[in-house]
């Protein structure tokens, strides 16, 4: 009966989602070429708050529980495991006083009214997973960005998402490129539960009901860890404890 049900409420959701992308992109255009990276990044904040506006119609819920006072002035990378696309507007929302910006493929970087548009211009990286050495080299550019402008990185070191909450392996050389690059940064990781969910019958239609869960975990001070592989691996450890399948 809630597959059945799933099917009007994801047209519905559909059409928010799609109306929302499409009136923010104008927004994100005129606030970005006309106003400055501040009014654009007020824009993107917003779009994410009305995108999870949108997933409310399926009855998915968000609690995000951050018990830590993180100063803004410093570097982050955000360390999380990866179980859906709507991982991300929680944590640009929830998080936006540290400027999140992410690690994405160059796919994305086209043809998604307002995210593409997002990605190419309020920071992120797009690397092509096809090109290894020029993947790294974008991930050192981003890296020193995000130490120069105090800013957070979010990655995904999973490599892609998990379509059953079951978290994968980390993937190690792109958090190593980030450690590297931005010696000053305090990691923040991160253990999302049930995001899966709005997606466990696949696009169409969609899940009702999700309560998507983010649980930040003690902060981490990158300078005072020597062993890179131990701290990663402390990390995986974290985040893959606190999920719950």
């Amino acid at each position: 009966m809630q597959k059945v049900l799933a099917y009007p409420l994801t047209i519905l959701y559909f059409i928010c989602f799609g109306l929302t992308l499409v009136i923010f992109h104008p927004i994100q255009w005129f606030c970005f070429n006309v106003l400055g990276y501040k009014a654009h990044k007020i824009s993107v904040d917003w779009l994410q708050f009305f995108i999870m506006r949108c997933l409310n119609v399926l009855g998915t819920r968000f609690s995000f529980s951050n018990p830590y006072n993180i100063d803004k002035n410093q570097p982050l990378i955000i360390v999380a495991n990866h179980q859906s696309m709507y991982d991300i507007p929680p944590l640009i929302w929830y998080l936006r006083k540290h400027h999140v910006k992410f690690i994405s493929k160059k796919e994305l970087g086209k043809g998604i009214p307002s995210v593409s548009y997002n990605l190419r211009h309020g920071g992120s990286v797009l690397i092509d997973r096809k090109k290894p050495k020029e993947a790294v080299k974008a991930i050192e550019d981003f890296s020193n960005y995000i130490e120069t402008t105090k800013r957070a990185a979010v990655i995904f070191p999973e490599g892609t998402r998990s379509k059953t909450g079951v978290p994968k392996a980390f993937q190690k050389k792109g958090l190593l490129t980030l450690f590297e690059n931005i010696p000053s940064a305090t990691i923040l990781p991160i253990t999302i539960n049930n995001s899966w969910k709005t997606l466990r019958y696949g696009k169409f239609p969609m899940g009702l009901g999700a309560h998507v869960k983010f649980t930040v975990h003690k902060p981490i001070k990158l300078s005072t860890f020597t062993n890179k592989e131990n701290l990663i691996h402390s990390i995986e450890t974290t985040i893959k404890e606190h999920i719950h399948l």
